[in-house]
């Protein structure tokens, strides 16, 4: 579901499955990849069948690993234009984005949102969790 259609992989990567506590399917997943530890910065890719898969639980787990286990300074989410619900989203928990020209090919822009560890810390959602550990 991240790329359609498209056979390539990933490389090195981690990743974690988001199980619906109801009926117990895989209803979300999310990769860690293309880490650049020199400069502290790693990318996530995520697709979802669910709505319901975004939670504080998932939100603290894909962004506290690279932030607090793996001392990342910034993580980066790559998006089209056409996602307007991720944007909303990702502007709230506290990204910056940049939008680049033809980066999704000829006619499509992609927006490149980037997450700092201080924006992480400092973000609303994760107040209570930062402020306990």
């Amino acid at each position: 579901m991240i790329w359609p259609g498209s056979s390539r992989g990933f490389g090195e990567c981690q990743g974690m499955g988001v199980v619906d506590d109801e009926d117990d399917k895989l209803i979300a997943g999310a990769i860690w990849h293309n880490y650049e530890p020199e400069a502290g910065v790693i990318e996530i890719s995520a697709a979802a069948t669910s709505k319901r898969w975004l939670t504080r639980q998932t939100l603290d787990m894909m962004f506290g690993v690279p932030f607090r286990e793996w001392n990342c300074q910034a993580v980066v989410l790559r998006v089209p234009d056409s996602d307007k619900p991720m944007h909303r989203m990702l502007k709230a928990y506290g990204f910056e984005v940049y939008r680049i020209p033809r980066l999704r090919g000829r006619d499509e822009a992609e927006n490149v949102f980037v997450l700092t560890d201080d924006a992480w810390r400092a973000n609303k959602f994760n107040q209570k969790e930062t402020a306990n550990g």
